[in-house]
């Protein structure tokens, strides 16, 4: 049994694999429309979780999304609605096959043909991890089927458990959340449910029973994952652990007219006993069915319920979790938290989580320039008014202990978030996405360069004044135009990163550069005429060195905006 459970799960470990990799690219860009509006959270809950096989490593991931802000608490109820209809799909693939197709016809050719494919370097080369995958899934469970055939179980202990009525399909329920919580997946506890019932160890009313615990025991992650977040990723988490204890509450009681309905909606008698030619009980493949249909409809039943009134279940949730009230001091240093497990369970979304830290790693660098573009402008000398050396100087050193902060927060960005695309990396990617990884890394690595030139211009502006350099302000009046044409692409980059390039946005991008060159050779000529004009020697050349130094930042932006995507 251990080992048919084991084979089991790695199967479909590989069987999601192989998906993903298969849809990796649109999966990512599914997660998109998530926010269009309830319905449609619904069903790309559903999808993702379909193609992922865990509805806790959904429920992860979401509650990740809202910690960073991709999702609002209102989106990501509906999202988790559907993962929870999605992780029912294992238990019809199971019902449908496993006890239909014998394990030679079916497991074994799936691991031959599935292994051939995965070894040739072809781009359906994830098609032959899927099947690979297909194949030890139905191995495990025909190892996990005969090893429940085995077992020499008491017939008066058990005759004597079943007779406990609703007790009994109680401690059934109780039983199955321990073991899912064991065995971190719903998605196994139910096709041991299946299995077992199908070997009459359990009684069609204790699996049901047992099903409705294995919804529960399989929250768990997401509560992991909220620890330490905001008050809205607690309340996703609390959205999911509360939809399936609702769940339980309205369908255990209502047990039997439920499994009555599903008798009425599917053939086959989940009640009787099958034998073979010679005399042997054998599985009962309909109950199979009755289960998988009642799991069904017990999650799409209960999303209908819910659906209809989401805003209002996203107030009770903020009723029952308060933002703290008192005002927390921010935190200066860099956090991103996330669980190894839901990395290896799905690494594509992973990398557009990432993605989203490095549209507001460039945010940060946007504003470290934008920061040091209004110090400029304030120490621009106005006709009339005397200059004043100790405002000058304030702002200086403001500006400089600002961006300081900054520089270190970004540095702190670089090494958490390349440390997380390296682990993504470890795991296998299709070509695509790991063209993208790379990619990601190299924006993270030029971002983190490109705020060591804020600060370090803003060290520059610190030294003019601090030398009594201050810009006159006919150098003022061509600078400060120039300052601004870097500062707007700085501002187009991030929108680049953050709603992803278009070819419009490419073509600006590269005028840009050409401007921003011309510019600056302009500004470089200016500057050695004024010294060949016997203008203070030490003030332009800071004037040139501050030139040529803005001018690299645009050349970081025209980099990214080049090799991006």
């Amino acid at each position: 049994m251990t080992g048919g459970l084991c084979m089991f799960l790695y199967g479909m470990k590989l069987m999601s694999d192989g998906l993903q990799k298969s849809a990796g690219e649109r999966m990512r860009k599914a997660v998109n429309f998530m926010t269009s509006n309830r319905f449609v959270g619904v069903l790309t809950g559903f999808l993702v979780t379909a193609i992922v096989q865990s509805s806790s490593a959904v429920s992860v991931m979401v509650i990740s999304f809202v910690t960073a802000g991709l999702l609002s608490l209102t989106q990501s109820i509906g999202v988790l609605f559907g993962a929870n209809i999605g992780t029912t799909l294992t238990a019809w693939i199971v019902s449908l096959i496993g006890f239909k197709i014998s394990i030679d016809s079916l497991a074994i050719p799936a691991i031959g043909v599935g292994f051939i494919l995965n070894a040739i370097d072809w781009k359906y080369k994830s098609i032959g991890e899927f099947l690979l995958g297909f194949g030890f899934l139905f191995l495990g469970l025909f190892y996990l089927s005969d090893g429940i055939g085995q077992i020499k179980f008491d017939a008066h202990a058990i005759e004597a458990f079943k007779s406990m009525g609703f007790i009994a399909v109680l401690i059934a329920f109780g039983t199955s959340f321990v073991m899912t919580l064991i065995i971190n997946s719903s998605t196994a506890a139910v096709a041991m449910i299946i299995i077992m019932a199908g070997s009459n160890v359990i009684t069609y009313e204790m699996a049901a029973g047992m099903i409705l615990g294995a919804n529960i025991g399989t929250t768990t992650d997401g509560i992991l994952a909220s620890i330490g977040g905001p008050a809205d990723s607690k309340r996703a988490a609390l959205s999911h652990v509360l939809f399936n204890v609702v769940l339980a509450c309205w369908a255990l009681p209502l047990l039997m007219p439920v499994l009555k309905l599903v008798d009425i909606m599917v053939i086959g008698d989940p009640l009787a006993i099958v034998h073979d030619i010679n005399g042997n009980i054998i599985d009962n493949p309909a109950i199979g069915f009755h289960l998988a249909m009642l799991h069904t409809m017990f999650k799409v039943l209960n999303t209908i319920l819910f659906l209809p009134f989401v805003k209002h279940y996203a107030k009770l949730l903020t009723l029952m979790i308060r933002d703290k009230k008192t005002v927390e001091k921010k935190d200066e240093h860099y956090k991103f938290a996330y669980l190894s497990t839901p990395i290896a369970n799905a690494p594509e979304l992973n990398i557009f989580r990432a993605e989203k830290e490095i549209s507001d790693m460039a945010g940060i660098v946007s504003f470290m320039y934008s920061r040091f573009s209004k110090a400029l402008s304030s120490l621009r000398k106005q006709e009339g008014v005397p200059e004043n050396k100790n405002d000058n100087k304030a702002t200086v050193e403001s500006l400089c202990a600002d961006l300081l902060l900054k520089e270190q927060y970004i540095d702190e960005m670089k090494e958490i978030l390349s440390g997380f695309l390296i682990d993504c990396s470890r795991l296998k990617l299709n070509p695509k996405s790991e063209k993208r990884l790379s990619s990601l890394l190299h924006v993270i690595v030029t971002l983190e360069s490109m705020s060591d030139e804020c600060y370090g211009i803003s060290l520059l502006l610190e030294k003019s004044v601090s030398k009594d350099c201050v810009f006159k302000e006919k150098e003022m009046d061509v600078l400060i135009p120039y300052v601004g044409q870097v500062e707007e692409f700085l501002v187009l980059l991030e929108n680049q990163l953050k709603t992803g390039q278009t070819p419009e946005q490419k073509a600006r991008a590269a005028e840009m550069e050409e401007i921003i060159d011309k510019r600056r050779k302009k500004l470089h000529r200016l500057g050695r005429k004024r010294i060949e004009a016997g203008k203070n020697v030490k003030a332009e050349l800071m004037f040139i060195d501050l030139v040529r130094r803005i001018e690299r930042l645009g050349d970081y932006c025209f980099e990214i905006s080049e090799n991006y995507r």
